[in-house]
């Protein structure tokens, strides 16, 4: 599985913290990935799009009939980010292979965009 990642994020331009929040700020999507009982535990990146895994290419293919709103184009820049940074490697291939030549992720996922300190809502109360 090491060497698959390797050769995924081979194809990549992956993103610190900081970058995916300034791509963000230049329009383009950041998308997560992550479960409910995460997001649930550790609280959500404003602005983001939550798109479960299982559901991701078919909400961001321009094409699809299920597409959201904001996946209107091939060229969009796409942020994927997961807990950790590795599903999203997986996951911003995926995309690659639908033609979204632009996805790409976060390097060590929403822990590492929280550890940067950067904005985060609370999570949910349970």
């Amino acid at each position: 599985m090491d060497t698959h990642l390797e050769r995924v994020r081979s194809r990549l331009t992956r993103l610190t913290p900081e970058q995916a929040r300034d791509a963000a700020r230049q329009g383009a999507l950041l998308v997560d990935i992550r479960y409910a009982a995460l997001r649930d535990r550790d609280g959500l990146i404003p602005g983001a799009l939550v798109v479960e895994r299982n559901e991701l290419e078919w909400r961001l293919d321009p094409q699809g009939s299920h597409r959201l709103p904001e996946a209107d184009r091939h060229d969009l820049e796409i942020v994927v980010l997961c807990n950790e940074g590795y599903a999203s490697s997986l996951a911003a291939a995926a995309l690659h292979d639908l033609g979204l030549f632009r996805a790409t992720d976060l390097v060590g996922g929403f822990q590492a965009w929280r550890a940067a300190g950067l904005p985060v809502t609370a999570p949910a109360a349970s």
